[in-house]
Formats: structure tokens, sequence, C-alpha cells
């Protein structure tokens, strides 16, 4: 019998960059090397900066939402008084039904 040799492949992922050792004769991962993190952002000052127009969004749709539950009772008294408008301009009786029209 020939003496099986130990082959191992190692694969490099075309996504993030990590190695991956396969097991040649049975096709099984034996390890894998995660990819070098890249750096977010290239210096402190500008994680700093991105912090700040973080907080400014944040800061603008928190406004923007406390602005809306204000208004909001104004908003519904104007669609209940609408609907209010529209129930008394509709004719009284019993609504028509598809098969009443027969």
């Amino acid at each position: 019998m020939a003496k099986n040799e130990d082959k191992t492949l190692e694969v490099a992922c075309p996504d993030c960059g990590a190695m991956i050792r396969i097991d040649a004769s049975t096709g099984s991962v034996i390890s894998h090397t995660p990819a070098p993190r890249k750096r977010t952002f290239e210096d402190l000052e500008t994680a700093a900066r991105a912090m700040r127009e973080q907080d400014e969004r944040k800061e603008s749709i928190f406004r923007q939402s406390v602005d809306a539950e204000r208004n909001k009772a104004d908003l519904l008294e104007k669609k209940f008084a609408e609907a209010l408008r529209k129930a008394k301009d509709a004719p009284e009786g019993r609504p028509l039904r598809e098969f009443d029209l027969d």
C-alpha cells in the first residue's frame, strides 16, 4: 500500500482575505486565520468628527419626533373634525349593498 501523504491546501478568501486551510483528502476545514481588520478611521480627529456628526443627526431626529408629538393632538383634532363633517354630509339611512341593487 502506498503511504498516504498528509496534503493540505491553503486558500485565500476572495471576499474578506482570510486564509483557510483545507485537508485535501477529506475536504474539511482544518484551520481559519481571519484577515487583519482595517481601521475605520485614519486618525483620532476624524473619529471625533464622525462622532460629533452622528450626535447632531441623533439630536435632529429627536427634535423632529418631539415636534411631531406636540402637533399630534392638533392633527388628530383636525382629522376628527373632518370625519365628523363627512358623517354629517352623508345621507342618512342604511347603506346600499351590492346585492340590494339586483
